[in-house]
């Protein structure tokens, strides 16, 4: 898998937590909302934090809740013009869940910066919105589309090193200037040692695609195939490089009920 997309199945991305699952008895004990978001929505954040590949969030219809801030969560960020971000944390009582407190501070460095340290070609779509919420919005019908290609071109692009900029965004609203280059400093370290630098370079200087670039244009789409050694050119079998990039579509996420 180098590449996770995530969309709602539907008319709506995520209505977030469902209300009847967290109706409080007035005669009752008051619900513990904490053991809810440590069982089964910050294990899903911390998984999509520390997944080395890119996250794409292609926003359909109404985003809630938990649904919207999974959707912030993600590194990059697709809206339709009929998306809808609601939080009505504050209205309900509630504390923001998913780390959007943390993820606010950070927006204008967010979806906006990652998409535009991670998008390589010579022209870029539009401007970040929202403050940075948003990486890109588009008409409904073709929210689809778009929102594949998008996670077509990452996952033919050196995940190795996407992965390397997604760990250094989420520490540098913390780290000082120093501590920022010094990381910097031991991820290029780690990068130049990567098969994606190796064959990357080899590709530019020979002035043909990279592995997995030209295999995906050049292969058909069939479902579970076996992975073998690749050649190109008449070169040494890629031993590394996958024959085609795994591009997952998620339907809508909504908490397990108890």
């Amino acid at each position: 898998m180098r590449c996770l997309l995530i969309t709602g199945a539907g008319r709506g991305f995520c209505a977030g937590q469902d209300l009847n699952d967290r109706n409080v008895d007035p005669s009752g004990p008051a619900p513990d909302l904490g053991l809810s978001v440590e069982r089964f929505y910050n294990p899903l954040v911390r998984r999509l934090a520390a997944l080395p590949k890119p996250v794409i969030a292609a926003v359909n219809g109404v985003a809630a809740g938990a649904g919207a801030t999974l959707a912030l969560g993600c590194d990059i960020v697709l809206a339709a013009r009929s998306a809808n971000f609601v939080m009505a944390f504050s209205k309900l009582g509630w504390y923001p869940t998913a780390a959007v407190a943390g993820s606010c501070r950070g927006w204008p460095g967010a979806p906006g910066q990652w998409g535009w340290r991670c998008w390589v070609r010579s022209s870029a779509p539009n401007r970040p919105l929202s403050g940075g919420m948003i990486w890109q919005l588009v008409e409904d019908a073709e929210l689809a589309d778009t929102s594949r290609q998008l996670a077509r071109h990452l996952a033919t692009q050196p995940t190795f090193g996407l992965g390397l900029i997604k760990k250094a965004l989420q520490v540098s609203e913390t780290n000082g200037l120093d501590a920022q280059l010094d990381l910097e400093r031991d991820y290029q370290r780690l990068a130049g040692r990567s098969d994606d630098y190796r064959e990357g370079v080899s590709a530019f200087l020979a002035k043909r695609p990279p592995p997995v670039q030209r295999e995906i244009d050049h292969e058909p789409n069939t479902a579970n195939r076996r992975r073998d050694r690749r050649r190109h050119d008449g070169g040494p079998a890629l031993r590394k490089w996958p024959p085609r990039p795994d591009i997952l579509s998620c339907s809508t996420i909504s908490p397990p009920r108890r």
